[in-house]
């Protein structure tokens, strides 16, 4: 898939998840760099990739899912870059997110090959998000065309939504 960053084009690596497909397996890093694999995780979840953590369009992203977090019980919302741990945990500490789970693909882009969203020009993440109901099921996929520019926070939400 073709992509763009501020207008120049990017491709991504893997194949595209689509609606109805089950999320394979990944490991990623927390914080602490302790491992997180999709077997740690179930219920409800909102999977967020995201190229670095503390750049504003990302920042924006986290903020907003950070505080939709706090109003959506029984729904877990993870959101994963390559930037690495600690500065993730700073960034973290710095701006009170706490209701999202920010994880690293830094060591494997177990992520990135599990849903396709490795910028192979750049070795970042691409923006994108994936919904996903208990059995792993993808019910929500948004890929941006432009890296720079916002998913749909009404279309995730309303999407996480009807699976409570």
């Amino acid at each position: 898939m073709q992509i763009t960053f501020q207008g120049n084009p990017l491709n991504l690596e893997g194949q595209q998840i689509k609606v109805g497909d089950t999320l394979k397996a990944f490991t990623v890093s927390k914080n602490d760099l302790a491992p997180l694999s999709l077997d740690d995780t179930s219920g409800v979840r909102i999977f967020l990739a995201v190229p670095s953590i503390d750049t504003p369009v990302c920042d924006t992203e986290v903020q907003t899912f950070n505080k939709a977090a706090a109003e959506l019980d029984g729904v877990s919302i993870y959101t994963i870059s390559v930037d690495l741990p600690f500065a993730q945990g700073r960034y973290c500490a710095a701006t009170g997110v706490s209701n999202v789970v920010v994880a690293s693909d830094y060591k494997d882009k177990s992520f990135a090959q599990a849903t396709a969203t490795l910028i192979k020009e750049l070795g970042l993440l691409t923006r994108a998000a994936f919904v996903v109901d208990k059995n792993n099921k993808v019910v929500h996929v948004e890929y941006l065309k432009e890296i720079t520019e916002q998913p749909n926070f009404d279309l995730i939400l309303k999407a996480t939504k009807e699976l409570l």
